[in-house]
């Protein structure tokens, strides 16, 4: 029957924190995905529990802050308040913690079927569980703090992520009292028994069974074991007084505080009594509905020691790959002479990173260089870019490195490298006030027989060489000279606290990339009013900025052709008659993080082409700092045109986004085509070969 319904602009929009749960789902669905290596299913679902508490300890949490300063506050989009989108959130999360129950015990039942499992003291030999209580008496009771709730035994701060046994006990006069037992402490988590050393118990299991042991003056009555989720959403820039005269130490203390705001959920295992959930609740602050039963355990991080007793069945997990060797660089040459000659683009993970660190290390020892530049957002703990850079100051060359301490969940880490590299002698900036420097900026500068010359290196994703090996993500090295010398306008607003105001060549957010944007779209438009072909493309992380979204509904309405991939929200939907039907919209999920970031904008002859450290997101494009930079060498451009093209051919990873907001696999009676597992082949291929 045909659709008469009458659509209206409101019907394009989703709510962004609703998309974001879509987009877990997504993740969810990969641990639910037979055709996914059993044991890899197992770290998606892990996966899929690390992103949902962060999720509540940010965004959940903001929204908690927003209720309390003004219930009637609106998003822009689908005009829900705040405590409209909690209900929802917490409506959609119940659906979802239920499925992923139901997945989590759908794979330990297969991997029992290989010998490991995890146990209860229902499925266990008299021997064992005697050798489990002496294991209790001697490794973990020595280790625990038990504590009863009373007058003079105030109710503990119970800590962010931490296990805890929440016991409901009576006195011989029939008094009820709560008792909490720690359960994450030095002991070790995973506990094997003696008949069989692949059949393990979860600590905190083996400490709530012997519960009666701990509290034995008192009748247990009910017990479980609860995890609580807390707010950390923290503005560093309204929390750090004006008169701070340290930045560094004024972050240390926010991260100090972060630790100790309000619980926004709170996960237990058992079903226990309405007084004791009540009373418990009216402790931490919570309602009912934000409790969660959780039939898996609380915490998987556990699954990685899991993983471990099955490496010797390699059908369990993926086939190894290796980051290769780009057919562009000649591992025999100099890099900063190889880009002299043309740009290198480097594709992640399916290439190395060693042909920019070996560019960093090179700069370091090169006698012509003058100076490196850099902005820092997120590095890896044992970071070789940190260490080329401090050697490059120990051989006194000038290092500048804007260190984005405000990294959310990195700041500690960022911390500690900004004091080593301002130790080595680096010059050290820490951004800029109510912005986030996000951009992927590398600046060295030469001078060699009087003329000076640039390399810029440009990027989607951080200078971090544990996530290039499992992000997708492009790297442009480049010795052009406009570029370069935009690159060191961008460096010296930086340097003085200050934004780029015009450009020629870079997208440079927070002033020169949303309207920049806007215009490229707007030409798309002017052609297809003509009658002419008209084309945009992006491949983005997310997309929630309503302003570029409704210039995207012009254009489709405009008649342009608009394909976008789209990890993960998305607050555009397509195929709405009369808004959004000239304009497909996929996601991939697959086993590398999709997080490059590509613009396209006109048809083959004067396309116009950016990569981009940017999504459409309001916080990218109008509150941080970040860099997009045109791909002018045609063969690059060609690359990133043919990779786009296959990713949107992909029909085993790839969702598409209906009308209805809803994600479903691509049907294809045709050869099945992961996009990522295409592109490592290839690299393998090309691995051996030169391009140029």
């Amino acid at each position: 029957m045909e659709d008469r319904r009458t659509y209206e602009l409101r019907d394009c929009f989703r709510n962004r924190e609703l998309s974001w749960l879509q987009f877990n789902e997504r993740v969810l669905e990969e641990a639910a995905d037979i055709s996914v290596p059993l044991c890899e299913r197992l770290t998606f679902e892990s996966i899929f529990m690390s992103n949902l508490d962060e999720f509540f300890m940010v965004r959940v949490g903001t929204l908690h802050d927003h209720m309390l300063m003004d219930a009637e506050e609106r998003e822009n989009k689908t005009n829900m308040t705040s405590r409209e989108q909690i209900n929802a959130i917490l409506k959609r999360t119940r659906e979802l913690m239920a499925r992923k129950d139901r997945v989590y015990e759908s794979i330990m039942s297969e991997i029992s079927g290989y010998g490991v499992e995890l146990i209860d003291f229902s499925s266990i030999s008299d021997e064992d569980a005697q050798y489990l209580r002496k294991y209790f008496i001697n490794e973990i009771m020595p280790l625990i703090s038990p504590q009863v709730i009373g007058k003079r035994q105030p109710f503990p701060f119970l800590q962010n992520k931490k296990i805890y046994a929440l016991v409901a006990l009576e006195t011989k006069n029939m008094n009820a009292k709560l008792g909490i037992i720690p359960c994450s402490g030095v002991f070790d988590r995973l506990i094997p028994v003696p008949s069989d050393k692949n059949r393990f118990m979860l600590a905190e299991e083996l400490i709530l069974h012997f519960a009666s042991d701990i509290f034995d003056r008192y009748k247990v009555t009910s017990k479980t074991l609860v995890r609580i989720i807390r707010n950390a959403d923290i503005d560093a820039d309204e929390a750090i007084d004006e008169e701070a005269t340290d930045y560094r130490e004024a972050m240390e203390d926010i991260i100090r505080k972060r630790k100790k705001l309000c619980p926004v959920r709170m996960d237990i295992t058992r079903e226990i009594p309405a007084g004791v959930r009540k009373s418990f609740c009216e402790h931490l602050g919570l309602t009912d509905k934000e409790i969660f039963i959780s039939h898996a355990p609380l915490d998987l991080s556990f699954v990685f020691d899991v993983q471990d007793k099955l490496r010797a069945h390699k059908e369990l997990f993926y086939k190894p790959l290796t980051p290769q060797k780009s057919p562009m660089v000649d591992e025999n040459r100099s890099m900063i002479e190889q880009i002299s000659e043309r740009d290198i683009l480097l594709s992640y993970p399916y290439e190395s990173m060693k042909p920019f660190l070996r560019l960093l290390r090179e700069a370091g020892e090169d006698e012509n260089v003058v100076s490196i530049k850099m902005t820092l957002y997120r590095v890896a703990r044992y970071s070789q870019v940190i260490e080329a850079l401090i050697n490059a100051a120990e051989n006194g060359k000038e290092v500048v490195v804007l260190v984005e301490l405000k990294a959310r969940f990195d700041e500690e880490n960022n911390i500690e490298w900004s004091r080593r590299l301002e130790n080595a002698g680096c010059r050290i900036i820490y951004g800029l006030d109510r912005l986030k420097v996000h951009s992927k900026l590398c600046l060295i500068t030469r001078k060699e027989d009087n003329k000076v010359s640039c390399i810029t290196q440009i990027g989607t994703g951080n200078y971090n060489e544990k996530t290039a090996k499992q992000y997708t993500d492009y790297s442009l090295m480049t010795s052009s000279v406009e570029i370069g010398m935009e690159a060191l306008r961008v460096f010296n607003e930086l340097a003085m606290g200050q934004v780029m105001e015009h450009t020629e060549h870079l997208l440079v957010a927070p002033k020169c990339l949303q309207n920049k944007v806007l215009d490229m779209i707007d030409d798309e438009i002017s052609f297809a009013k003509l009658g002419e072909p008209a084309y945009v493309g992006a491949k983005l992380n997310s997309l929630t900025d309503r302003t570029i979204m409704k210039k995207l509904i012009e254009a489709s309405q405009a008649g342009v052709k608009i394909e976008l991939i789209v990890r993960g929200i998305c607050c555009l939907v397509p195929g709405i008659p009369g808004y959004t039907e000239n304009i497909k919209i996929i996601s991939i999920v697959g086993r590398f993080l999709e997080h490059s970031r590509v613009y396209i904008f006109g048809t083959e002859e004067r396309e116009r082409m950016y990569i981009s450290s940017a999504d459409f997101m309001t916080r990218n494009t109008l509150k941080r700092v970040e860099v997009g930079v045109p791909i002018y060498d045609e063969m690059t451009r060609i690359r990133i045109n043919e990779m786009f093209s296959i990713m949107l051919q992909d029909n085993v990873k790839a969702r598409i986004q209906g009308p209805d907001g809803i994600y479903r696999k691509q049907k294809t009676d045709g050869e099945p085509l992961n996009s990522q597992e295409y592109f490592y082949a290839q690299a393998y291929e090309n691995a051996n070969k030169k391009l140029i």
